[in-house]
Order: structure tokens, then sequence, then C-alpha cells
């Protein structure tokens, strides 16, 4: 059985960093694309970084331009687990973060294959 499991959120105030961690079970991810979407009160889910396969041990990130600048997103050495460092927080990225992850090289929302179950993260003013 495939599963993505977040940890990490929580509550900073504005400014303030914050590190997402995504651990994958139940098959192998290593040419998966995976990354990360959120979504807000009363807003839809968006996407927010993602990280896919190049070649050999070769990773491309790419981010949503809300947050280019802000987050980076990496992967475990055992390319199973994902990272997602948020510095320079703001309000407005409070949310729930979803993991997610795609046999597509392409991060969509209608594509994705698995869904973890979300970390809420709350930045205060």
């Amino acid at each position: 059985q495939v599963q993505l499991v977040e940890s990490g959120g929580g509550l900073v105030q504005a400014g303030g960093s914050l590190r997402l961690s995504c651990a994958a079970s139940g098959r192998t991810f290593t040419t998966y694309t995976m990354g990360w979407f959120r979504q807000a009160p009363g807003k839809e889910r968006e996407f927010v970084a993602a990280t896919r396969w190049s070649s050999g041990s070769t990773y491309y990130a790419y981010y949503a331009d809300s947050v280019k600048g802000r987050f980076t997103i990496s992967r475990g050495n055992a390319k199973n687990t994902v990272y997602l460092q948020m510095s320079s927080l703001k309000p407005e990225d409070t949310a729930v973060y979803y993991c997610a992850a795609t046999q597509f090289q392409t991060m969509d929302l209608r594509g994705v294959d698995y869904w973890g179950q979300g970390t809420q993260v709350t930045v205060s003013s």
C-alpha cells in the first residue's frame, strides 16, 4: 500500500522558517515527480514546488512564482523522501500543505497519483 506521510508543519511568525518532510513508501519513487501543493481556507489547492527525475541521480526543481526564491525543494538520498525548506514566510503562506507524487514529469493537480494527508502551516503576522 502506497503512503505519503508529511511532517514538520506548525505555527511560525512572519519572516520565519519551517521545513516540511514527506516520506513515501509502498513502491519505488525514484523516477516519480514528487512535490507539494497547498490549500488555504476557501481557496483551491495550488501547486507550490516539485522535483522531477532528469537522469541518473539528477533531479530538476521548479516552483510557483509566489514562492520562488523563498522555498527550496529537495529529494532525500533514498529518493523516496522530499523536503520543502520554507524561508521568509508570509501570512499568505498559511495553508494545509500536501505532499504529492506523479508518474508524469509535470506536477499537475489532475495528474497526481498519490497524496499525503496534509500538514498545517500557519504564519502569524
